[in-house]
């Protein structure tokens, strides 16, 4: 039995091998993992360089469909080792919404300039690659005591037809509820009005980490402001294409887009 818990815990937690190398998180489809090597390091992922900090921290996330293994390289005084890991499938749930007005579903032709340039910004925001290391904490939830009606990597069917799926991570709420940041970050993206996603916020947390929270009533914080773990930041609103009050939080690794819960669960 001991044997068994120590080889769950090796695969699904922290692990070490001999470049003492570690990773907490679980490799899972859609999972965040933290990791840490020794000092002054370089680290390869599928053989592509990615930040590390000066403690050895460096981060990365799994696909949501990620259907092969990855490859992790250890770069020290011109040696390197290699680790593989295993990244095991996740099952997705289906989400049927109906009764939905149109518009909530397909939007009108006239919008279309409009959705183009919000998620130009967007994606402008989620690309920042400073070297900020408030990723290497622990995250805490954005809204106390709430219950989560959906969840990451579920397929929605609007009115029946199908459409993509579900990225984030919804939280219920009154209207006006309090936000809280669930990291230290520094503000890229405040909007009051995107189409989608209503008032929208997204954090840059350094290497690539960023968090985004969609469809608030009220916006306390503006662009470049810095902001301390558990601020309020603004309060549960349901604007953008939203059926009723409620928080969606987005996790992204630069453009792949992450289960937040990965980095919720205790």
């Amino acid at each position: 039995m001991a044997k068994i818990l120590f080889t769950i815990f090796f695969l699904f937690f922290y692990t070490k091998n001999i470049s003492a190398l570690e990773f907490k998180g679980k490799f899972v489809q859609g999972n965040f993992i933290l990791g840490k090597t020794e000092k002054n390091s370089k680290i390869k992922i599928d053989n592509k360089f990615i930040k590390v900090n000066s403690d050895g921290y460096f981060a990365f996330g799994l696909s949501k469909n990620r259907k092969n293994n990855i490859i992790i390289e250890i770069i020290k005084n011109d040696k390197s080792s290699k680790v593989i890991k295993k990244v095991y499938k996740k099952d997705y749930k289906v989400q049927r919404i109906d009764g939905l007005a149109k518009k909530h579903v397909t939007p009108p032709k006239e919008v279309y300039e409009r959705i183009k340039q919000d998620n130009k910004l967007i994606v402008k925001a989620r690309s920042v690659d400073s070297g900020l290391d408030f990723f290497t904490k622990d995250f805490i939830k954005p809204v106390e005591n709430s219950i989560i009606t959906g969840v990451y990597g579920s397929q929605r069917i609007l009115n029946g037809i199908p459409k993509s799926p579900h990225y984030g991570l919804d939280f219920a709420g009154k209207e006006g509820t309090n936000v809280k940041a669930m990291l230290d970050g520094v503000v890229t993206l405040s909007e009051q009005d995107l189409y989608y996603t209503g008032g929208t916020i997204i954090f840059d947390h350094g290497h690539g980490v960023s968090t985004l929270y969609m469809h608030m009533k009220d916006i306390f914080v503006k662009n470049n402001q810095k902001v301390k773990q558990g601020d309020v930041i603004g309060t549960i609103g349901k604007t953008g294409r939203a059926t009723g009050a409620h928080l969606d939080i987005r996790l992204n690794w630069y453009d792949i887009k992450l289960d937040p819960a990965s980095v919720l669960e205790k």
